[in-house]
């Protein structure tokens, strides 16, 4: 089978889009040709795979499947990629619309200049923070703030957080001397997280800075994590290291993105969206 797709990039996160609106794909075969197009020996190379697809409750819905070929609830910079997609495409007119996940429905609004889109602000919606919702299993509290964490013989303490999939977020005093490589993997598949985890390490620069490394669950470390910039921020406001309601610039590793959690408890991430390359994939399956 063959089909055509986009490559685009959030701050270095890249997937292979396909657009349902004109293409038609086996639902059988699509975990085994995200495992196949992410490939970068014999595939396109990427971290995963994104439908862009026709909803029901929203101007344009959008799935996400993992290199590994697991799908995955939302996923941040994919959403600013699939809103600048579906405005230069035309699958939608406004500047304003909604895509549906399968975490949620979320609000986009691209800022356009000479008819591309420059930056996508997404309103990610309200951060989930009760343990057994993450999910995550232990002590009876009913949120997890600071909590001790031991993984490797390794004291850390873990602030957890969902943001319609589910983070671990652990404060470091300098984040290049934190081995992600090492301990990302075993909190990912820690039995305290029954569906698995997506596993950040922030430092916190300032007041409204912090730097920012992930090991993300179903790919491994990757240049940049949307929903877990998003859940960093509010596990730092959580431990009063920043404040609610400012916008906190979070460096990732392909770049910057600006997250406010507001007054309201939704969390608002604006950052860019790049396009790649398109071209006409041939799966062999």
């Amino acid at each position: 089978m063959k089909f055509s797709f986009t490559k685009m990039h959030g701050l270095g996160n890249s997937y292979v889009y396909v657009d349902l609106f004109q293409e038609i794909m086996d639902e059988s075969k699509l975990s085994a040709i995200a495992r196949q197009v992410s490939s970068i020996n014999t595939g396109i190379g990427s971290d995963g795979l994104i439908l862009i697809q026709p909803s029901e409750q929203a101007d344009l819905g959008m799935r996400i499947f993992n290199k590994d070929g697991s799908e995955g609830q939302s996923c941040g910079n994919g959403l600013r990629c699939v809103a600048k997609y579906a405005y230069e495409q035309g699958i939608v007119q406004s500047k304003q619309f909604t895509i549906e996940t399968k975490a949620n429905i979320v609000d986009a609004k691209v800022a356009v200049e000479n008819s591309c889109v420059e930056l996508v602000t997404i309103n990610m919606g309200k951060p989930i923070l009760q343990r057994n919702l993450i999910p995550m299993v232990g002590a009876l509290t009913e949120q997890v703030i600071a909590e001790p964490f031991t993984v490797n013989g390794i004291q850390l303490n873990v602030t957890a957080v969902s943001m319609g999939n589910p983070h671990a977020i652990f404060f470091v005093d300098k984040l290049k001397e934190t081995d992600v490589l090492e301990i990302g993997p075993l909190i990912e598949k820690d039995d305290r997280f029954p569906d698995g985890v997506n596993v950040e390490f922030i430092e916190v620069v300032s007041p409204t800075e912090i730097n920012f490394s992930v090991w993300e669950r179903g790919s491994g470390v990757t240049q940049a994590c949307g929903t877990g910039a998003c859940a960093s921020v509010v596990a730092a406001i959580l431990t009063n290291q920043v404040s609610k309601n400012e916008e906190i610039t979070v460096h990732l590793p392909g770049g910057d993105l600006y997250i406010k959690w507001d007054n309201h408890d939704y969390v608002w991430m604006t950052g860019d969206a790049e396009t790649i390359a398109t071209g006409v994939y041939y799966a062999s399956i």
